[in-house]
């Protein structure tokens, strides 16, 4: 393990220094977060101040929806709400994502929308079983048990289609504007052993990717970089299913 991510593999929200050199040298910064913690977004707001990147690829946002920003643009929530419609895209309060924008002049670019040729991510290989199993019950479990184990799957071949439909977009920002390119993804997309940083390196091994996982306190998902903080008040999501 490189020296300097096992000095940095575990920090906390308040000891988290700002300055660009809290993370390793890479072409690709894969920032995870849980959606609806603000700290997580905090630190994410303050990571691409600090790392001042070429282009910034958001999961939130679809390619459609970022070609309505232009430079004059400005990124502030409720200008951004009002162009993104975001009140109606099932995401967290805009007043969480819009410092990550702002923190910024470079590009705000999609990676959610149509998809592109996905045919070298191997997506139509089967996975290893021990795999498969351990993605269908994260599935199972992030659905409150709700799923018919039937359709487990079909949400895990989503999921990898998303990985690698972010991917491709974070490279295909890589190859245009340069590095370092930011993507900020929930923790699922950005954990390193079969998320976006997994996929990038299946096709751009030559790519230094750095990945950020933002817990709470708790066990988190394998990445470079871990970070903890307080979780907020939320009301339990599966109570709908009881």
């Amino acid at each position: 393990m490189n020296y300097l991510i096992a000095l940095l593999t575990v920090v906390s929200v308040s000891t988290f220094p700002a300055g660009a050199q809290t993370l390793p040298p890479a072409d690709i910064y894969v920032l995870g977060e849980i959606h609806d913690n603000p700290h997580h977004h905090v630190v994410q707001a303050r990571l691409v101040e600090t790392l001042d990147p070429a282009a910034v690829v958001f999961e939130q946002l679809t390619d459609e929806q970022a070609d309505r920003l232009s430079p004059d643009t400005p990124r502030d929530a409720h200008v951004l709400g009002e162009i993104f419609d975001w009140a109606n895209s099932g995401w967290p309060d805009i007043a969480m994502y819009a410092p990550i924008m702002a923190a910024t002049d470079a590009p705000i670019l999609g990676a959610a929308g149509a998809p592109d040729d996905l045919s070298a991510y191997g997506l139509s290989d089967p996975l290893p079983q021990a795999e498969q199993t351990a993605r269908e019950q994260l599935q199972a479990d992030a659905h409150c048990g709700a799923l018919p184990a039937a359709m487990l799957p079909q949400f895990v071949q989503r999921q990898r289609q998303a990985d690698a439909l972010f991917a491709s977009r974070t490279i295909a920002a890589f190859d245009r504007y340069g590095g370092p390119v930011v993507l900020i993804a929930g923790n699922g997309h950005a954990r390193t052993d079969w998320g976006v940083p997994a996929a990038i390196a299946r096709v751009r091994p030559d790519l230094r990717v750095v990945a950020l996982i933002q817990g709470e306190g708790g066990e988190t998902l394998p990445g470079d970089v871990t970070v903890q903080s307080d979780a907020p008040d939320r009301d339990d999501p599966c109570a709908a299913f009881r």
